[in-house]
C-alpha cells in the first residue's frame, strides 16, 4: 500500500474531511485533494504535518514496522536475517524517496533565490 493510500485510509477511518485536513495543513481544499490524488508531490514537512493531524506516527503512513523489534531469541538465524534484510530494503526505498523529495525542494528553493536576486 502506498503512502497516499494509507493517508486516505486513516483520514477516512478517523472521519476527517478534506476541508479539515486542508485547514490543519494551512492549504486549500483543492491543494489537499491534489495530494490525495497524487497530483502534487508530498513533501517531508507536509508528511509530518499530516501525521500530526491524523494523530499517527509517520512510520504508520510510510508503512514501516518500526515497532517490530527482534527481541525474540534467534532460534533460526536465517529466517530472522531474511526478515531483517527485507525490513532494511523496505526502509531504504522509503528513505530514498524522501531524500529525492528533499533534493527537489532544495533545487526549487535555489532557483527561487536566484530569481529573487536577479530582480
Amino acid at each position: 500500500m502506498e503512502v497516499i493510500d494509507r493517508i486516505k485510509q486513516i483520514r477516512i477511518e478517523k472521519g476527517i474531511s478534506h476541508e479539515a485536513m486542508a485547514h490543519n495543513l494551512g492549504i486549500s481544499q483543492t491543494a489537499y485533494t491534489k495530494i490525495e490524488k497524487n497530483e502534487t508531490k508530498l513533501t517531508v514537512e507536509r508528511l509530518f504535518k499530516i501525521a500530526e493531524t491524523l494523530e499517527t506516527k509517520v512510520e504508520n503512513l510510510l508503512g514501516l514496522q518500526a515497532g517490530k523489534v527482534y527481541q525474540q531469541e534467534f532460534k533460526d538465524n536465517s529466517i530472522n536475517y531474511q526478515e531483517f534484510q527485507n525490513l532494511h530494503q523496505e526502509n531504504k526505498e522509503v528513505y530514498q524517496e524522501l531524500i529525492k523529495s528533499k533534493d527537489e525542494q532544495i533545487l526549487l528553493l535555489k532557483e527561487e533565490i536566484l530569481r529573487l536576486k536577479n530582480k
